[in-house]
């Protein structure tokens, strides 16, 4: 693929992990392991088409029980961090998520967040709020970015969401003003490196006019 069609930040909203389980009259936490199985050979592969950034919206806890695939994500100078709430989470989980921050956070040649506890508006909200405590008095859309979660990122070239649903789901909502959208119906679990080049071909025969 030419290098500048290949889009810097994709994210993922990794759906139909229970549905894929019903279908073969598994119960549905199957469906979520085989869909968390399915993370780090997309994230490999994304990593090796040379995009930068990936975003997953997760919405099982199966995403942070293991520690395996963090240290070979590690391994492979992929920088994890967690996008969302930390409020309610399991004080395990929550161990999980910041050992897996901690022992990438020096990585720089690929970043993978995973969404997990978090929700669009609730994140604006917070936002708001955070400038109003910062006394300041005239904002743009500059500053308003630099303090969404997603601060260090730029906003997601794609949104893919996998299982044949069609919308964000409260899913990035200011960042993906501009995004181009791309709607898989295949359950998140069957999803394919060969899937991900297709969407890659398919992104980079898109004109993009941000608006204009």
């Amino acid at each position: 693929m030419v290098e500048n069609t290949i889009p810097k930040h994709v994210a993922i909203i990794m759906d139909g992990n229970g549905r894929w389980a019903s279908e073969k009259n598994l119960h549905r936490s199957k469906g979520h392991i085989k869909g968390y199985q399915n993370i780090k050979p997309i994230t490999l592969h994304a990593k090796k088409l040379g995009i930068k950034y990936l975003t997953l919206f997760a919405f099982s806890t199966e995403n942070w029980k293991r520690s395996k695939e963090s240290n070979e994500l590690n391994q492979n100078n992929i920088n994890i961090t967690h996008l969302g709430s930390n409020e309610n989470l399991p004080n395990e989980m929550l161990a999980k998520i910041n050992k897996s921050e901690k022992l990438t956070e020096n990585n720089d040649d690929f970043f993978l967040s995973v969404a997990f506890n978090y929700g669009g508006r609730n994140e604006i909200i917070n936002t708001v709020n955070k400038l109003l405590e910062s006394n300041i008095q005239k904002i743009n859309e500059d500053i308003f970015s630099s303090n969404l979660m997603t601060k260090n990122y730029p906003d997601p070239d794609i949104i893919i969401r996998t299982g044949g649903q069609k919308r964000l789901s409260n899913f990035l909502l200011w960042q993906s003003a501009y995004s181009e959208l791309f709607f898989h119906e295949k359950f998140w679990p069957d999803f394919s490196t060969d899937d991900l080049d297709m969407i890659i071909k398919n992104y980079s025969l898109r004109e993009r006019n941000f608006g204009n």
